[in-house]
């Protein structure tokens, strides 16, 4: 079966509700919406039962190797509605030279800057779109650090939607380019990522966009989604030891951890589930300091500032949702330091040949403090996630130079 039959056959909806994740008040699903009544996320829900007599092994064998092939666990009705750039299966990729410097284990990395735009991002605006376009919406507007709103563009221009962004003045200037580029009207903000969500709220209103801001709609987190219920397949319906997530907003940590509960209800995997870590920069590290303290909010973290920009969000409407998430499983919220994230990216491009975007790097930074401190064991298998491509981001420069008209001294080029 090719890919476009995929897009084009009609097939039912397993869709039965929203329910909002704070109090678990019912919503139909059959309209746009944003937060639930009592302003927090909305969480999609489905009728597994009998979303367990489609969704089998011997189904999925038959399907493309896209995230649409777990059709029954997305919230798109129809497939005329789908907007897709091809979004493949990400792959696992070994770190085997680094796991036996460490002493063992296996180590592996999700790389999601293969899918469309570069990053994980991808997944998310692909559904939220999808329901946009679904709902009859014209205008989307969101605030980014950069790789959301590439793909919120693309992909609201393959609907024929207009976007609208608002990002960071320190946004790195290639993913302003490509927003721009890719059709959105893109505007630099003399803040952070929660005032340019400020600036969305409020032109809601008077402009009439609809907000996709991270879980303040419930469709992206089913995009994010996809990346666990991807990773149970690829492991053979089992699931890792550990996953090291890096955690701004949360949404494919707390998608993840949702996807294992449905798999597990339809019978595709037992109970088992991996420890979930929240990797923050400590620059801005709400999340840990609410781990820390046992709470289950996260105040704002002021003055925020990482090279990883992409967890650079000092507050997160679903902090209450990872907590859960990362405490339900056994896991836990740890800081690691800009100079840390720089180390572990250049460690792992001159070791495996693997180019991390500074967000993935500090993941493996985080894997590397907790080996040594013995919050993951030796034999463990853990999974990290390079949430976009390395090239996206400013590089160190390389300054070696030889002049052609002058002998050159080969000896000392060896």
């Amino acid at each position: 079966m090719d890919q476009q039959a995929n897009l084009t056959d009609e097939r039912p909806s397993f869709v039965s509700h929203l329910e909002c994740s704070a109090t678990g008040e019912r919503t139909p699903a059959d309209r746009p919406h944003n937060l639930s009544r009592v302003g927090k996320p909305l969480l999609v829900r489905y009728d597994l039962a009998a979303a367990a007599h489609s969704l089998t092994r011997a189904a999925l064998a038959t399907r493309p190797w896209d995230f649409w092939r777990y059709r029954e666990l997305l919230p798109v009705r129809r497939a005329a509605d789908i907007v897709s750039l091809g979004e493949t299966v990400t792959p696992l990729v070994p770190l085997p030279r680094l796991a036996a410097r460490a002493g063992g284990g296996e180590l592996l990395v999700k790389d999601e800057g293969r899918l469309p735009t570069g990053s994980f991002k991808a997944r998310g605006l692909a559904l939220a779109v999808s329901m946009a376009k679904s709902f009859g919406l014209s205008h989307l507007a969101m605030p980014t650090n950069g790789n959301a709103g590439a793909a919120l563009a693309a992909y609201a221009s393959r609907a024929g939607m207009r976007a609208t962004v608002f990002c960071p003045d320190d946004t790195p200037d290639i993913n302003i380019a490509e927003i721009a580029l890719q059709g959105a009207r893109v505007w630099r903000v003399n803040g952070l990522i929660d005032d340019c969500g400020r600036i969305v709220a409020e032109g809601r209103a008077q402009v009439g966009w609809f907000d996709v801001s991270t879980l303040k709609e419930p469709y992206r987190i089913e995009g994010k989604k996809t990346m666990g219920l991807e990773l149970a397949e690829q492991l053979g319906w089992t699931l890792p030891d550990v996953i090291l997530y890096p955690t701004g907003g949360g949404t494919g940590l707390i998608g993840m951890w949702k996807a294992f509960d449905e798999l597990e209800a339809i019978g595709l995997i037992g109970a088992e589930r991996p420890r979930m870590v929240a990797v923050q920069a400590a620059g801005c590290a709400p999340i840990v300091k609410a781990w820390e303290n046992g709470a289950e909010h996260a105040p704002r973290w002021e003055e925020a500032h990482t090279v990883a920009a992409g967890i650079r969000v000092p507050q997160a409407i679903g902090d209450f949702l990872i907590l859960r998430a990362v405490r339900a499983s056994g896991g836990f919220a740890i800081a690691v330091d800009d100079a840390a994230i720089e180390a572990a990216r250049n460690e792992v491009a001159q070791h495996e040949g693997f180019l991390l975007c500074p967000e993935g790097a500090a993941t493996y930074a985080a894997w590397r403090a907790a080996r040594a401190d013995g919050r993951i064991g030796r034999e463990e298998r853990a999974v990290l996630f390079n949430c976009a491509v390395g090239l996206k981001y400013p590089l160190p420069r390389s300054e070696a130079a030889i002049d052609r008209h002058r002998p050159i001294d080969f000896a000392a080029l060896a």
